[in-house]
């Protein structure tokens, strides 16, 4: 064998071998996600604690209705609002396939099972977990005696919002919506790269 054909072959396993361990860690990621999404309340504690309610996007379907998904969400937000009636926050820009922004066709929803319009704040204008709580935050900023908040989203997508809500200074709890299982492999598959961009920003301070 030429020392040309070993190097060649020395590269081969040294990129299979960083492919594998890239399929491994990956694996460990959706491995986490399952976990932390485990410890995940599914219903709010008899005296909730908190002030305002944060309810993230999720896709609307082109005749304005919303996804079996997001309307889980809201439905479990418009149970916490039953609860303890505070502001409630709705997350969502437009994506190109929908035909309003979500946080619009989450608020006429909202309006529709009796929440006081004066109650719901909007923002429209978020396209991803990041924008959605920097925007609420702004939004809740004409409530002052806003301190704790709850984040209400899937169940897998609850763990990075909180990580997030804490990187803002939120005091933060989240209320977990189920997961459709026909879409359980690729929401996971996405949130374990959602894991991987906000790592490489939050340590790495990649531009991403």
């Amino acid at each position: 064998m030429s020392n040309q054909e070993k190097k060649r072959r020395g590269w081969l396993r040294v990129i299979t071998a960083l492919i594998l361990a890239g399929i491994a860690a990956y694996g460990g990621i959706v491995g986490m996600i399952c976990i932390e999404e485990g410890k995940v309340p599914m219903t709010l504690a008899p005296y909730p604690n908190y002030d305002a309610i944060i309810v993230l996007g999720a896709q609307v379907k082109p005749d304005r209705t919303l996804s079996v998904q997001l309307t889980w969400r809201i439905d479990a937000a418009a149970e916490a609002f039953e609860k303890k009636n505070v502001p409630i926050v709705v997350c969502g820009a437009q994506g190109g396939d929908e035909p309003c922004p979500e946080a619009e066709a989450m608020r006429e929803y909202l309006i529709g099972k009796g929440i006081p319009e004066e109650m719901i704040l909007t923002d429209p204008d978020s396209f991803n977990t990041n924008e959605n709580l920097e925007n609420a935050q702004r939004l809740l900023e004409e409530f002052p005696g806003v301190k704790r908040v709850l984040i209400v989203t899937s169940d897998y997508h609850v763990p990075r919002s909180l990580a997030i809500a804490q990187d803002l200074g939120f005091e933060a709890e989240g209320l977990g919506a189920k997961c459709l299982p026909s879409r359980w492999l690729k929401n996971h598959a996405r949130e374990a790269l959602a894991w991987c961009k906000y790592w490489a920003k939050k340590y790495l301070h990649l531009p991403l």
